[in-house]
Order: C-alpha cells, then sequence, then structure tokens
C-alpha cells in the first residue's frame, strides 16, 4: 500500500523519505470521487496507480473534461487551490482503481526550496496541465467533432494501455459536451470503417485512428 517505486524515478532518495514520512496513502474504487467542487483542498495527491479524470464545471453547471492523470502525475490546479487555501476549482474522478499519496499543504512550499527534484516536478507538471489545456481548447475551437473523437480515444487507449475501451455512449457524450446520438452516429462510422467494433458499454479499437 506505501509503496512509493511508480514514481521514485521523479525524486530523489532523501525527498521519497520525506514522502512515505509525511505522506497519507490513500486507495479509491472506480467511479469514486477524490477530489470534490468548492471544497477546501488540504493536501496535494500524487497518483501512484491507476487513472484520474479532472472536471471543470462552467457557470451552467455542465462539466468539461479537462486532462487525465495517471502515474507519477499530480495536479497543478489542486496545488494552487492548496497553498493559496482556496476551495477546489475541480472534480476529480477515480477511473479504475486508483492509489495516491497525498502531501500536506505546509510541505509544499518548504519543499520547493529544499529540494530541487520538488521544484522540477512542480513545474514541470504545471507545464504539462497548461499544454494539454491549450490542446483541449484548440481541439474545441478548430477540429470537427469526429477528430476530436478519434483523439480522445486515442487519448484513452494512451492512459489505459489497452484497445479495450470501457465506456458507454453517454460517458464519452458528456466528457465531450455533447449529445449521445452524436456519439453513437460517429462510433458507427468509425466501426463501418472497420477501425473498431461496438459493444455494449465498450469500444474496441483495431486498428490505428
Amino acid at each position: 500500500m506505501n509503496d512509493l517505486s511508480p514514481v521514485q524515478h521523479l525524486f530523489d532518495s532523501n525527498l521519497l523519505v520525506e514522502i512515505q514520512k509525511c505522506g497519507t496513502f490513500s486507495a479509491f474504487d472506480d467511479g469514486a470521487t477524490i477530489m470534490e467542487y468548492d471544497r477546501f483542498v488540504q493536501m496535494l495527491p500524487i497518483v501512484l496507480e491507476g487513472t484520474i479524470k479532472v472536471y471543470k464545471k462552467d457557470e451552467k453547471g455542465n462539466e468539461l473534461l479537462l486532462y487525465y492523470l495517471s502515474a507519477g502525475d499530480s495536479c497543478c490546479i489542486a496545488y494552487y487551490c492548496c497553498i493559496e487555501t482556496k476551495k477546489s476549482q475541480i472534480k476529480a474522478i477515480a477511473e479504475g482503481n486508483v492509489r495516491i499519496v497525498s502531501i500536506p499543504q505546509q510541505k509544499l512550499d518548504s519543499w520547493i526550496c529544499e529540494f530541487t527534484s520538488w521544484r522540477k516536478y512542480i513545474m514541470l507538471g504545471f507545464n504539462l496541465r497548461f499544454q494539454e489545456l491549450l490542446k483541449s481548447i484548440e481541439s474545441i475551437a478548430f477540429q470537427k467533432l469526429d477528430e476530436r473523437l478519434i483523439n480522445y480515444l486515442k487519448e484513452k487507449q494512451r492512459i489505459t494501455k489497452s484497445s479495450i475501451i470501457k465506456e458507454s455512449h453517454q460517458n464519452i457524450a458528456e466528457e465531450m459536451s455533447t449529445s449521445r446520438v452524436v456519439i453513437s452516429r460517429l462510433l458507427k462510422h468509425l466501426e463501418n470503417e472497420n477501425k473498431v467494433l461496438l459493444y455494449r458499454n465498450e469500444i474496441k479499437i483495431l486498428a490505428a485512428l
């Protein structure tokens, strides 16, 4: 349970000792809420195993999938809320079984000065999430919906390392901010092109998209 091997390549040995000593280790089942909107963030989660989906809600209450977090990742938005003692602007949901280690708020600033590997980790995390957000904005602004769907499936395949995508058409539609009917039509078109096979709540990728 308290195994840090998935992140040991990211931090120096002294910092790993500190994380082991100060961190809180937690496990979540598929679909569990790890972080909720409008709750104060007091710890920074680092993913050790599994995948976390991070959502943002607009003024009308519609949710948009921002990005995925996998082993070794942390959330820059959570980091900002934590150090500024602000309420969460995001929701984080476990996809599959997830294991994390949470770093207490009071350690975040001191470790920036004390450990070079922690400073690099935080800066790299901000850069990666920023690039992902830019890609999401470009996708919504400039890509057709069929292209966005293909990119969605590719990202799912990359994250899960599997050609089997276990998502319903409704879930995909919600994450892409469109309707189930549209997603079903586009997926059927991909199936007719022999690129995917469609099952109940499951999509099998047959060829390079």
